[in-house]
């Protein structure tokens, strides 16, 4: 696929959608698909190219849910189960098995979905921690912005904050970015005994001055305007490599991270895709909110990663 480095500057997620549609759909499980919503993203993305679906959950339901949307999904591989809690467990066991390259939210709960993954026995788990990424493609800022963790880790200590960043910065070389830079966000620049993300920043760019953690410029503590903003960190007398650049910003807590992204999207007009990283497989996070252009983005991020995968 084309790598981050040819983005156009503007309709970016779009772009990552057609780079995904020439290469080859991914095999996705689609974990209990009962409604419009949960079974329209699946076959949209199908439709698109981009997923080969294996639909799992009560059959009558799914049935249900494509006769509402006159949808056809005879050609699709449907797996009955009784609930959803089973469907979630079917899932896990077909990705175990070797039969999907990714998963796919359906129907059901963000937080019942994980907890299946995160399940000791679904072999599922690496040695990384879970963690959410978003994607931005922001009408004021020149590239695609990833912000993490906004959906997953509530209050991540420094070594869950150590996967964190090694999660995003793994998931910008499967977008073609060698060597992203990340910025370690906190409210201020300085370092602040009393100020805990300020230390954790800290001690994130000491660990990768360490090769605790691998690929990207890490900086930090950056406030998010001398992170984003050059001319704001030349103000500051802040010499920083990542200023103006980064590519990843890292937020002190899901709080944080869930206020930068739903600032961008309703304020700034930014378009979003999301997914979740550090298991086996990456996991396509879509919300009742998402647009079109969301959940087909949040395949193509899947794509993305599960090509690049296969390359290394």
């Amino acid at each position: 696929m084309t790598v981050i480095k040819d983005l156009p500057q503007n309709n970016q997620l779009e772009f990552f959608i057609e780079q995904a549609r020439h290469a080859k759909p991914i095999r996705t499980v689609v974990v209990h698909p009962v409604d419009g919503n949960g079974l329209g993203g699946a076959l949209e993305a199908a439709e698109q190219g981009l997923i080969e679906p294996t639909l799992v959950g009560p059959k009558a339901k799914i049935e249900a849910a494509a006769e509402e949307l006159n949808a056809d999904i005879k050609a699709f591989r449907l797996i009955d189960t009784e609930h959803s809690h089973e469907a979630a467990e079917v899932a896990c066991q077909l990705i175990q098995q070797c039969e999907g390259d990714s998963l796919m939210k359906g129907s059901l709960g963000s937080s019942e979905l994980l907890s299946a993954v995160l399940d000791k026995r679904s072999g599922l788990r690496t040695e990384r921690r879970l963690s959410h990424i978003f994607v931005f493609d922001v009408p004021s800022y020149h590239k695609p912005l990833i912000i993490t963790d906004a959906a997953i880790n509530i209050a991540p200590d420094l070594m869950m904050k150590r996967d964190i960043v090694q999660n995003a910065i793994d998931f910008a070389h499967a977008l073609g970015n060698e060597n992203p830079k990340v910025a370690v966000l906190a409210a201020v620049e300085k370092v602040k005994a009393n100020m805990q993300s300020t230390l954790d920043a800290a001690a994130l760019c000491k660990m990768a001055d360490r090769g605790q953690i691998t690929g990207g410029i890490i900086d930090g503590p950056l406030a998010f305007d001398n992170a984003i903003s050059r001319q704001a960190a030349i103000d500051k007398h802040i010499n920083s490599p990542v200023s103006g650049e980064a590519d990843i910003l890292v937020a002190p807590d899901l709080e944080a991270g869930n206020m930068i992204a739903k600032q961008l999207i309703y304020l700034a007009g930014a378009k979003s895709a999301g997914i979740a990283v550090g298991a086996r497989v990456p996991i396509i996070l879509t919300s009742r909110a998402d647009g079109v252009v969301a959940r087909l983005a949040s395949c193509a991020l899947a794509s993305y990663m599960v090509h690049h995968r296969r390359k290394i």
